[in-house]
């Protein structure tokens, strides 16, 4: 893991919601909880990836979301994440959502941790 991961650090994505992100528990056309835990997830991923050495890769370790507005299928939604720890190989971020039409549909915490991919394996 390179020194230039550090807090402060963020990127915001927009991505377009699917059908395939529908609750598909509801016969209404809303944006589930775990498509919106998995966009965080993601731009978490992609903000820490340019700061990785050969060979390593990132994990998720914890994730604490509230899903406060729901969004419609079809719908933009804005996820942004930024860093707010860095302990060891472990990674703190702050993550939050906002639909096109400016609402915070979601916010919470996530936590990552750095491995090396030859290294990890599921036992």
């Amino acid at each position: 893991m390179k020194s230039e991961l550090k807090p402060g650090l963020s990127r915001t994505q927009t991505y377009e919601t699917t059908a395939q992100m529908r609750a598909s528990q509801l016969s209404a056309d809303v944006f589930s909880t775990p498509a919106m835990i998995g966009l965080m997830e993601g731009t978490c991923v992609r903000l820490t990836a340019p700061y990785l050495d050969e060979g390593e890769n990132t994990v998720g370790m914890h994730v604490n979301v509230h899903h406060l507005a729901p969004t419609k299928i079809g719908q933009s939604v804005t996820v942004t994440a930024e860093i707010l720890e860095v302990e060891g190989n472990k990674i703190r971020y702050a993550v939050s959502a906002i639909n096109d039409a400016g609402v915070k549909i979601g916010e919470g915490k996530h936590r990552r941790a750095v491995v090396r991919i030859k290294n990890f394996a599921v036992k």
